[in-house]
């Protein structure tokens, strides 16, 4: 396996991590993986467990999550077949799942983190803190929206997914690209690397080779267009200890514009369905 880049911690700890690349999947791997990974997301910072929106860039990624909440709702829709159950893995502080309820989805949400669970209950959506307490239930569409690359047993948490997914069940996730652009520009300084909360990074490639052994066929691949803007403005805090906010939006749509002939979108969302 060999070194790809060093990196660090930029938002909590500022310890430093290496990724090495996984040549026959086509992914990176953090190393080392800290043997307790909970004290890296005891921070304030860590927006997707807070509903925090004091920031620039807090402000950012809760406008871009209003808008992208149908749009995720809606997606998953397309693959509803008669019973509309819906299991949403990292579920955060519950706004997905509030709006996939709204449209008529029985839901069943997991989140580990207790804060998150808290404020997600607040809004009347209560969530299980781990997928082992799902029990004796299968779903037509798992879900799992940036989740994927926080998992430390991989293999073994995908199993368990195709356990919980019906037959010709979909399966649905997002994830960091680390062959985007907006990846090779900032290097070191790239925010969706965020380790070690992120230990796997994913290539499209990666994706396929990963699951076809569990049983599921990568039916569609989708770009997620805000990603690249909201990356490039954490990415040009860390590396110029400035916002930057011009600079990072023109990085984050030369991104875009790059991947159209590319297709290497700063994060991805895939459509895998079990067969």
């Amino acid at each position: 396996m060999k070194s790809y880049l060093r990196t660090k911690d930029h938002s909590v700890t500022k310890e430093e991590f290496e990724l090495h690349h996984d040549t026959v999947l086509d992914m990176l791997i953090t190393h080392p993986r800290p043997e307790h990974l909970e004290r890296y997301y005891e921070s304030d910072s860590y927006i997707s467990h807070t509903d925090s929106r004091t920031s620039l860039v807090d402000k950012l990624y809760h406008m871009v999550k209003r808008l992208s909440l149908t749009k995720k709702v809606k997606l998953i829709s397309r693959y509803a077949n008669g019973t509309k159950t819906l299991l949403d893995l990292g579920a955060g502080t519950g706004d997905f799942l509030a709006t996939a309820k709204q449209e008529g989805w029985r839901i069943v949400g997991v989140e580990v983190n207790s804060n998150a669970r808290n404020k997600s209950s607040e809004k009347g959506i209560e969530l299980l803190s781990n997928l082992s307490q799902v029990e004796n239930q299968k779903f037509q569409i798992i879900t799992l929206w940036h989740v994927l690359e926080h998992l430390p047993d991989l293999e073994e948490y995908i199993e368990m997914l195709a356990s919980k997914l019906e037959e010709e069940g979909t399966l649905v996730i997002a994830v960091p690209n680390f062959k985007s652009f907006d990846a090779r520009h900032y290097k070191e300084y790239w925010a969706a690397y965020d380790v070690p909360r992120h230990l796997w990074h994913f290539s499209r490639g990666a994706i396929k080779k990963m699951f076809e052994p569990f049983g599921f066929k990568l039916v569609k691949t989708k770009p997620m267009i805000f990603d690249s803007f909201y990356v490039s403005l954490l990415s040009e805090k860390y590396k110029s200890k400035r916002q930057n906010f011009f600079k990072a939006m023109c990085i984050g749509l030369y991104s875009n514009i790059k991947a159209w002939g590319t297709k290497e979108y700063s994060s991805h969302i895939y459509i895998l369905q079990k067969v």
